[in-house]
């Protein structure tokens, strides 16, 4: 069979994202292209092959991240843990993986990033440091509840004592979200994403994104951010206000987040990504989430070596130090144009 190779064009849209509805995960579709674009700026390449019928059977959405401070590279795609090439088949992937290369080359850029489930006999570099937490969902609060240990079970009963405020919604959230969102990522050291990002994420995605807020007093005090896929549920972002942690808002806000999860048939609930053995994935391993190897595949370009964009490296340590020190308001001012190029 014969096949084509394309960048994305206006009119097939609406055939990608077919394809990706059936065959791939929410973070494939085309709209994410105008997202990132529109809200940081960053240009999008979207690789699709179709056979010679006309009909899409693989696809690559790739995002070209450009800064003086971590230099010029491709990434499937950025700020998310899915990306990567789906397609019918190998050969496919071979030419979709072959036309990045050739598109990294032509752009000049230091590597190509593609965030997959599996390895690829073609590249050398890869990173197995990360896994996501995955818990497969019953269908009822009372089956989920008794899978619990009793600890954790008492935990959630504690925190439901204090007279929390549990609401759930979309956009008409986002203040309440982002004032919690933000103060916690400044406490972490971690430069903010901008309001407009979430946004943008609620305008683009109403029936797959959701808030929810946990108040105490009227104050909010805990928060997060849901995405949907066709069956799992993700949580990307939340936060709990360090002053309140005497009165354990983060159980009570992952119990109403799995609730949520539940009641609205989600199959599998995503906790995000985790190293082994970390304070996070002990944590999420408490609620029975099993670990799912992620693997970050890497073509780079000669005499490049691996990138270390993240907080364990040693050399932003200084920095995020500083950072928990800055006044919130210079921190939701210049974290954005930081962190728009951390992917």
């Amino acid at each position: 069979m014969k096949y084509s190779i394309g960048i994305l064009l206006n009119e097939k849209h609406d055939e990608i994202n077919n394809y990706v509805n059936e065959y791939a995960t929410i973070y494939h579709l085309t709209d994410w292209m105008i997202l990132i674009n529109r809200t940081f700026g960053h240009n999008g390449y979207y690789l699709y092959v179709t056979d010679e019928h006309g009909s899409v059977c693989g696809v690559l959405p790739l995002v070209h991240m450009n800064s003086r401070l971590f230099g010029s590279f491709l990434v499937s795609i950025p700020y998310f843990n899915y990306g990567g090439i789906v397609a019918d088949s190998i050969e496919i992937e071979t030419m979709l993986l072959n036309q990045a290369i050739d598109l990294a080359k032509k752009l000049g850029v230091k590597h190509l990033e593609l965030r997959e489930g599996k390895t690829r006999e073609q590249i050398k570099h890869v990173r197995t440091d990360k896994v996501n937490m995955i818990l497969n969902l019953p269908d009822n609060m009372a089956e989920f509840e008794k899978s619990l240990g009793s600890k954790l079970r008492s935990q959630i009963k504690r925190s439901m004592r204090e007279g929390f405020e549990v609401s759930q919604g979309g956009i008409e959230r986002l203040d309440d979200f982002y004032k919690v969102f933000s103060e916690n990522m400044r406490d972490l050291g971690t430069p903010v994403y901008p309001k407009n990002f979430f946004k943008e994420l609620l305008r683009t995605f109403p029936s797959q994104t959701s808030i929810i807020i946990l108040k105490l007093s009227g104050v909010p005090v805990s928060a997060a951010f849901l995405i949907g896929g066709q069956k799992q549920l993700e949580i990307p972002w939340a936060s709990s206000l360090r002053k309140y942690n005497k009165f354990s808002p983060n159980m009570l806000l992952y119990w109403s987040v799995l609730q949520f999860a539940i009641n609205e048939k989600y199959k599998q609930f995503d906790f995000g990504r985790s190293t082994i053995d970390s304070g996070t994935y002990k944590f999420k391993k408490q609620w029975g989430a099993m670990p799912l190897q992620l693997y970050w595949n890497y073509w780079l370009s000669k005499g490049v070596s691996m990138p270390k964009l993240n907080p364990d490296n040693p050399k932003y340590k200084l920095a995020i130090n500083m950072w928990k020190k800055l006044p919130l308001i210079v921190a939701n001012l210049i974290g954005p144009t930081i962190v728009k190029n951390i992917p």
